[in-house]
């Protein structure tokens, strides 16, 4: 096992999953707080870096396309803080860190885990019910429905349509975009048989973000109602064939129970001299998994 503390939080990797959990430091983002613990498969990473600084260094996780509903629903604007794939690391724990990132490595090289894009989401949406008031409105969703209310700060030609409910199967698709500069975000849901999108200001199915503290929230919402829409791969033209493509059959391998045999690992190890020779593992990668196994022997 695999663990890293720090002030701004803790990661744990059993080499099957990487447990994320948030700190307790005042620096740590609301949303970050809110959000709670996430369980990371092995199968939903794409990668892991680990970043030195004169202060100090992060570690960087990247998940595989379409695994997570929060990163697809804010299409990658969480900035450094709110992301809760990155861990500030203090510089006392930079040789904590790297071991950590080798040995999430080693575990995608040895299950060979693609990094291509993924056809399910591998990770929850955020608990619901759930409920944000930032902008010019409250977000609340119970699993089933969306209810958008409006508040004295809402433009008077929204406001004057009313509260909106909108069922999740009206629903077609979500956006979170943080307020950046002088252009301000929102959070949007696109409805089933609604007009043409009028500026978040104006539309009765967008709540307008002016860059406050509560903003980030919102992407909760977002992701929460993301989790229970048709997953994005299966978009597309009419004429497109979007079925989900057959699982691929696991590489075969020694059993469980002769994890640990000899000749199985010296199998191994010649697997990897043929990826190795073959162009598909960089030395650096080769290295890596090569210890990995040798350990075992």
């Amino acid at each position: 096992m695999a663990e890293i503390l720090q002030k701004d939080g803790t990661w744990v990797f059993d080499g099957d999953t990487l447990r994320l959990t948030p700190g307790r430091d005042k620096n740590v983002s609301l949303l970050r707080r809110t959000l709670g613990e996430r369980v990371v498969p092995l199968a939903a990473l794409a990668g892991i870096s680990f970043e030195q600084g004169r202060k100090s260094g992060r570690l960087r996780l990247r998940l595989r396309d379409g695994a997570d509903p929060l990163l697809h629903a804010t299409g990658g604007r969480l900035t450094e803080p709110h992301d809760p794939y990155q861990l500030a690391v203090e510089p006392d724990r930079h040789g904590v860190a790297e071991y950590v990132t080798d040995e999430v490595r080693t575990a995608l090289l040895l299950n060979r885990v693609p990094a291509d894009p993924v056809t399910e989401f591998l990770l929850p949406g955020p608990p619901v019910p759930l409920s944000v008031s930032a902008g010019d409105g409250t977000a609340a969703f119970d699993g089933e429905q969306v209810r958008l209310e409006w508040n004295w700060k809402t433009e008077d030609a929204k406001a004057a349509a009313g509260a909106r409910t909108l069922a999740v199967a009206d629903i077609t698709g979500v956006e979170w975009q943080p307020a950046a500069g002088l252009e301000n975000g929102h959070l949007r849901f696109t409805v089933r048989g609604a007009a043409t999108k009028a500026p978040p200001k104006y539309d009765p199915h967008a709540v307008e973000l002016w860059g406050f503290k509560k903003d980030p929230l919102m992407a909760l919402v977002a992701a929460a109602v993301q989790a229970r829409l048709p997953h994005p791969s299966t978009a597309g033209a009419p004429d497109q064939d979007v079925r989900p493509q057959p699982p691929v059959a696991p590489a075969p391998g020694p059993s469980p129970a002769a994890a640990d045999d000899h000749d199985a690992l010296l199998r191994r190890l010649r697997e990897l001299g043929e990826l190795h020779r073959a162009g598909v593992l960089t030395d650096e990668e080769f290295g890596v998994a090569k210890q990995a196994v040798l350990k075992r022997l």
